[in-house]
């Protein structure tokens, strides 16, 4: 049996393939925060540079790599397949599983696959000072490394509760040349009117973007980059999917069924996409499972709504399964999970019913990363062990069930400057947590009246 399966640089993709150009339902419009109406390229130059804003209008359906973006991505791309057959064993089920595994990264996660091209992007136009925020530190280590390749600035506001439970993640930003603020902070008026209200808040993804566009819009020089949520990021992670799907042809293989964490949608993305396209048009049959946490459950008990994607109401609204941008979620440790609101496309497909969603409890997502640890040798980040509890599920019931699938998942990130979690984890600190639906329904009460209704 083949453990691992490498392709080589050559086979890394030429283009990023865009869902868009397949999908049954167009994506809605964003529209412009002030005004309501279709909000066009000219709205968001102030905040992206021309060739990302672009992409992410774009229903092409492939679209081309730059040479100075693929060179790059040849320090850790293609990245590896790998059999679990460690942990097939230990669950004694008939099914097969198959891990994309996208920690080998400089930053540790897949997300340098879109702050590489968009840094490059930045630097085309003239860019040399970009902002961001950072939920686990992911996003916020990736760009930062992104802007040490083409000598740009990087600014990065990082959710408070990260910040204290992640130090290590700072210091690998602040080593690829970050600057690094804990957000909410006293560096722009978002963050000081929270901090106002709040003095204590553990802060919030959507309480940071609005401190980094602030930030953003306030200099012509520089502009904004998000890590995930928008057309264009999802874009770029596609590459994940389009080497799987040639590394499981070596291995005689395809899925039945794809997992992966879903925050804001780019980890989802990159893996199911690509697969998704051949449900679509040549009628594969795999299923898609976008896995959240049960204490930030926008796709299974959020709305589909306009809303922010930021907690000041600066970015344009956009059409997503949201909890309300003024939703500020329980402080777990899986930091890049705690979004309130989903991408565009992964809702519209959510909404079409393409794709699935399932909430898990923190525990059991814990749970699942030490049996992974234990059996293949990988400390998966908390984000990472939400897919794997997922996995679990899907192998015990192929046992139950007698029969064979094979199951295919992306182990987004490692965990190895994550240990303070598993180290709550242990000493029985941490806890499950699920809002009840009356507290759901108050944070998106605010919402709903600013939303036009889907």
């Amino acid at each position: 049996m083949t453990k691992k399966i490498f392709l080589d640089e050559s086979d890394i993709p030429t283009h990023w393939y865009n869902i868009v150009a397949d999908m049954p339902n167009k994506p809605q419009p964003p529209l412009h925060p002030k005004t309501g109406e279709p909000a066009g390229p000219e709205d968001l130059s102030p905040i992206f540079p021309m060739g990302l804003i672009e992409q992410e209008v774009s229903a092409e359906q492939y679209i081309e790599i730059p040479d100075e973006v693929r060179d790059i991505y040849k320090i850790w791309r293609p990245s590896p397949l790998y059999r679990a057959n460690q942990l097939e064993k230990a669950l004694d089920t008939p099914a097969k599983i198959y891990y994309k595994y996208e920690g080998v990264s400089p930053s540790g996660s897949h997300k340098p696959n879109t702050a590489v091209p968009q840094v490059y992007y930045n630097k085309r136009e003239g860019i040399n000072s970009i902002t961001t925020e950072t939920g686990a530190g992911q996003w916020g280590t990736a760009l930062a490394f992104a802007c040490a390749q083409f000598d740009v600035k990087c600014e990065v506001y990082m959710v408070r509760i990260s910040y204290d439970q992640k130090p290590y993640r700072k210091v690998m930003m602040n080593t690829f040349g970050a600057d690094v603020y804990p957000s909410p902070s006293d560096r722009t008026q978002a963050g000081r009117d929270i901090l106002a209200k709040d003095p204590d808040t553990s802060g919030s993804l959507g309480i940071a973007i609005s401190e980094a566009i602030e930030r953003a819009v306030q200099d012509e020089e520089t502009k904004y980059s998000l890590g995930s949520v928008l057309n264009h990021v999802l874009l770029h992670q596609t590459i994940i999917g389009q080497e799987t799907i040639k590394q499981l042809e070596y291995a005689g293989n395809y899925p039945d069924v794809v997992i992966a964490p879903l925050g804001g949608g780019s980890n989802f993305a990159g893996i199911s996409f690509p697969f998704l396209k051949n449900n679509i048009s040549e009628d594969k049959n795999t299923r898609f499972v976008a896995v959240e946490p049960a204490s930030c459950p926008k796709l299974t008990k959020g709305e589909f709504m306009y809303d922010f994607g930021d907690s000041a109401g600066y970015t344009p609204l956009l059409p997503m399964y949201t909890l309300g941008h003024n939703f500020t979620p329980a402080a777990i440790h899986a930091g890049g999970l705690r979004y309130h609101g989903a991408s565009v496309l992964c809702s519209q497909l959510l909404k079409d019913e393409l794709i699935e969603a399932v909430a898990i409890q923190q525990l059991e997502c814990f749970e699942a990363g030490v049996l992974f640890a234990k059996t293949e040798g990988i400390i998966s980040a908390p984000e990472a062990t939400h897919a794997i509890a997922q996995v679990i599920r899907e192998a015990n019931q192929a046992k139950e069930e007698g029969r064979e699938k094979t199951i295919l998942f992306n182990l987004c990130g490692h965990g190895f400057v994550d240990m303070s979690a598993y180290e709550d984890y242990f000493a029985g600190k941490l806890s499950d947590h699920s809002f009840t639906d009356d507290e759901l329904k108050k944070n998106l009460q605010e919402v709903r009246e600013l939303s036009v209704n889907q």
